[in-house]
């Protein structure tokens, strides 16, 4: 056997990264032994964190493909074993630094990554659609984005990003994100119940200790942008918001007709009140293109739900917090946006080129480009002498 072959083999191992914790299986002790006979036949054993890890094909397709690449390996005989209890416990304490569990790691004044709560003053208005595109549409700019499906009642999230089946893998008391195809993690509480179809029925203590367990309890890694979808209106899980997440920052989801926007300026309300930066107004369902004078060549909007909605809450909240908060963008009526919702393939995904992907996609921009201004946000200072 080379040594030299091996320590190949080994190199190439690193370059394959566990697909749920996007770092290489050598720095997470997942490969347990790698030999090399006289025929370049290469004998690796990876461990999985758990006998059922729901990716263990998309490990052995990696692993395979990796070596194989290597000068001088005539094939890859792979076995795939799975992690002892101490391994798995080594394994959480490579992933959290070892530092104690329940500390929610964008909560600390060294986080980099932009947090932004995705809200609403009522349902109906397509806070989630815009939640999963905002979150792929930033994806595909490069960054690294993890969505929380923070809407414990109406969790629809997974399902619109094409993994509601899916489960998360658990390291000990450590949760995985289920990552999705385009790149995106995400955690939803629909993931952790038993049964797809169960009801959840809590009330205000569980709904907190739910939103803590899916920031402080999931190994996130290192993200550029978080995105928490919130349940609508001004309730438990938006003051809870407030408490554990002070710095995230909240765009406000509104549709054109009176309702809606009265009701999205309280949604901005309970948010400053919770001392959090509302960054701006995104209007929904906001005219219908006419197919007719498309045709034609020619624009024609039908304002099927009134106008002028998004533009009220973003004056409303600029005058009542005396600071700038614009509308980010006004998203037409699109029959392939709901589609895409409903197969799990968001627009900007499916259909980049469409106008409401186009939308989308501006506002991601917006969103992802913009500093972290102090203007609406508490800085916890307390004076320490009197002069």
């Amino acid at each position: 056997m080379s040594t030299s072959l091996v320590d190949q083999v080994n190199a190439a191992l690193a370059t394959v990264n566990d697909p749920e914790i996007k770092r290489p299986i050598t720095d997470l002790g997942m490969v347990d032994s790698v030999t090399v006979d006289d025929t370049g036949l290469a004998s690796i054993t990876v461990l999985l964190t758990v006998a059922g890890c729901p990716l263990k094909d998309t490990i052995n397709r990696d692993v395979t493909a990796a070596v194989t690449k290597v000068p001088g390996v005539s094939g890859v005989d792979l076995t795939l074993g799975v992690m002892t209890a101490e391994q798995r416990a080594g394994l959480k304490d490579i992933l959290s630094d070892g530092k104690a569990q329940r500390e929610i790691p964008f909560a600390q004044p060294g986080s980099l990554t932009k947090v932004f709560a995705i809200a609403s003053g009522k349902g109906g208005v397509g806070k989630s659609s815009v939640t999963v595109n905002l979150a792929l549409a930033m994806a595909k700019q490069g960054l690294k984005v993890g969505v929380v499906d923070a809407d414990i009642y109406g969790h629809s999230v997974p399902a619109m990003l094409g993994v509601a089946d899916s489960r998360p893998t658990q390291v000990d008391d450590l949760i995985m994100p289920v990552p999705t195809s385009s790149g995106v993690s995400v955690i939803s509480i629909g993931m952790l119940k038993p049964r797809r179809d169960q009801v959840v029925a809590w009330r205000g203590p569980m709904l907190d200790r739910a939103l803590v367990q899916m920031l402080a309890d999931v190994y996130w890694g290192d993200l550029d942008v978080l995105l928490l979808d919130l349940p609508p209106g001004t309730g438990d899980v938006a003051i809870s918001l407030g408490q554990h997440l002070p710095g995230a920052e909240v765009v406000v989801v509104t549709t054109p007709q009176e309702a809606a926007a009265e009701v999205a300026e309280r949604a901005g309300t309970m948010a400053s009140m919770m001392h959090q930066r509302v960054v701006g107004v995104v209007e929904n369902m906001s005219f219908l293109p006419c197919p007719h004078c498309a045709a034609e060549g020619t624009e024609h909007r039908l304002e099927i739900f009134g106008s002028g909605g998004g533009a009220r809450v973003a004056e409303t909240l600029s005058s009542r917090f005396g600071y700038d908060v614009p509308v980010l963008g006004q998203i037409p009526l699109d029959v392939s946006l709901r589609e895409g919702g409903d197969v799990g393939k968001p627009i900007v995904d499916a259909d980049p080129t469409a106008p409401a992907a186009e939308v989308l996609t501006a506002v991601a921009t917006r969103l992802a480009g913009r500093g972290r201004g102090l203007a609406g946000m508490q800085l916890g200072l307390t004076p320490t002498a009197k002069f």
